[in-house]
């Protein structure tokens, strides 16, 4: 599995943001310059990211983002399956009568275990869990979400 860049961007961006909109909105400009990012891609971006209701756009002159609901209710994996799609290492959309005994197996005993790991953990890891990890390695204090 390899995560596309959409999906990288977007978990920068969405940290980005949890940071920084604790004192109102951030432009996507601001985003993009502090971390580095195309301005294009992270519009693509939260435009998805807002109709999934992650993101509230706030309109004005000195409009821009904030977190649709506190960092901590958001989870990882709803951010890649948002950005990404199916979080699955493989499709499996064969019928089982067309599978062999050994794509059967590969299926069961390796593809859909290591699937379900990967989207165990990343369903367990919230948006507010990466920033207190990012601020405990950077020597910031770390936010408190309530």
């Amino acid at each position: 599995m390899k995560l596309s860049t959409k999906s990288r961007y977007g978990m920068r961006a969405l940290i980005d943001l949890a940071i920084n909109s604790q004192q109102g909105q951030v432009a996507l400009h601001q985003i993009a310059s502090r971390q580095n990012l195309s301005i294009k891609y992270l519009e693509q971006d939260f435009a998805t990211l807002r109709k999934a209701g992650l993101v509230r756009s706030i309109k004005g002159a000195q409009g821009g983002y904030v977190l649709a609901r506190p960092a901590d209710q958001i989870r990882v994996g709803d951010i890649i399956r948002i950005l990404e799609g199916d979080l699955s290492l493989v499709d499996i959309e064969e019928q089982s009568d067309q599978q062999t005994p050994l794509r059967r197996y590969l299926i069961n005993r390796v593809w859909l275990p290591l699937s379900h790991a990967v989207e165990g953990k990343m369903n367990s890891l919230t948006l507010a869990d990466l920033v207190a990890h990012h601020q405990a390695e950077n020597g910031q204090d770390p936010m408190y979400f309530i």
